[in-house]
């Protein structure tokens, strides 16, 4: 399946966030245990801009079926080079190819945006999202044991990190 991104608007904040919320039970992507709100995530949405850390979606017969964030690391200037990624797939998307063609572009485009170094933060348990970014040559640079609990269960924390330029 071919895919394609642009860069989101606002009024694509509410499917984001469905998307977003839609992974809370699993206990395997996000830290968050309850479903957050379209009005929380506003400021979000603000800090995202095309020239410097891009919020894409990709869209199926006109629906958001998942998207990609940079995010600043550390918010400390001496770290604007590196940044966090995010994927996150509407479940009829996953197993796709969606989240390989995210992170392509997501390396690919890094450089213009001034970013040479990429990471991820994925739970220890997390085994395809550690599998996707280990396919692009992400190495694993840190390793933080049970520093997270998700319904009484201790959770590792694996960032994985890539120089991209």
């Amino acid at each position: 399946m071919p895919f394609s991104h642009r860069t989101a608007r606002f009024d694509d904040l509410p499917a984001i966030v469905a998307i977003y919320n839609s992974t809370v039970p699993s206990r395997q992507v996000t830290a968050d245990t309850e479903p957050v709100t379209v009005e929380s995530r506003h400021k979000w949405f603000a800090d995202h801009t095309p020239d410097k850390r891009p919020l894409w979606v990709a869209e199926e017969e006109g629906r958001v079926i998942g998207w990609l964030s940079y995010s600043n690391f550390y918010g400390r200037p001496a770290y604007s080079g590196t940044a966090e990624l995010s994927i996150y797939l509407h479940e009829d998307a996953r197993g796709k190819g969606l989240g390989r063609y995210f992170l392509q572009q997501a390396i690919d485009f890094a450089p213009e945006i001034g970013v040479h170094t990429l990471l991820g933060f994925i739970f220890g348990h997390n085994t395809p999202s550690l599998k996707l970014f280990e396919v692009f040559g992400f190495d694993r640079w840190a390793h933080m044991p049970r520093v997270a609990t998700l319904d009484g269960i201790e959770r590792d924390l694996i960032i994985v990190g890539k120089r991209v330029a």
